[in-house]
């Protein structure tokens, strides 16, 4: 099995070079859904979070308020720290288990995305790293169109590395600028690099 890591900055792409991947053969992991899935309604980990963050960031059916526990720890970097010790070995956990029974499956190759893949040291565990990135300029109005504020944004990109160093300690790079199908010239480009 060929297994790749996926990574970049907020709004530079990465779902869209995932979307790539998966149509070329890959099977994808998103860890960004899985820590979705992890605080679920009655699941342990939300309850973790619940006893952290108070009741506020609850609703009353039960929900996370996934925009006011954002507010709270995208402006408190200790408070941040708390919540990925809650999800970010869970996330492991889940997404080392999809890539296991994929393995024992003969899966040929598999991409896992993980946004903060370095900051989480699990580069270790891929054959190969891919990095999405644009300018700042681009993401800046990536992110605006998603409805952010300029305070949220600074406060998102702030949180995780330069992606400049995510471009130097990843194998590949994917520049997400032009037309969608610059975009997927550079997959197949990479993956003819894979394949040799």
């Amino acid at each position: 099995m060929k297994l790749c890591g996926l990574t970049g900055g907020v709004g530079m792409g990465k779902s869209t070079a995932a979307s790539f991947l998966e149509a070329r053969g890959f099977r994808v992991v998103e860890t960004d859904g899985l820590a979705r899935e992890l605080v679920q309604p009655g699941r342990p980990a939300l309850a973790e979070i619940q006893q952290v963050f108070g009741n506020d960031i609850v609703s009353p059916e039960g929900s996370l308020r996934r925009e006011e526990l954002a507010n709270i720890v995208f402006s408190d970097a200790a408070l941040r720290a708390k919540l990925e010790t809650i999800l970010h070995p869970r996330i492991r956990e889940r997404w080392l288990a999809l890539v296991e029974t994929w393995r024992r499956e003969n899966v040929p190759a598999v991409v896992v995305v993980i946004p903060l893949l370095f900051e989480t040291g699990a580069e270790s565990h891929f054959d190969k790293i891919l990095c999405v990135a644009c300018s700042e300029n681009a993401r800046h109005e990536r992110l605006l169109k998603r409805g952010w504020t300029p305070p949220q944004i600074q406060n998102r990109i702030a949180a995780q590395m330069p992606v400049r160093e995510k471009m130097s300690r990843a194998d590949f790079v994917i520049w997400s600028e032009g037309d969608l199908e610059n975009h997927s010239r550079q997959v197949d480009c990479i993956l003819a690099a894979l394949a040799a």
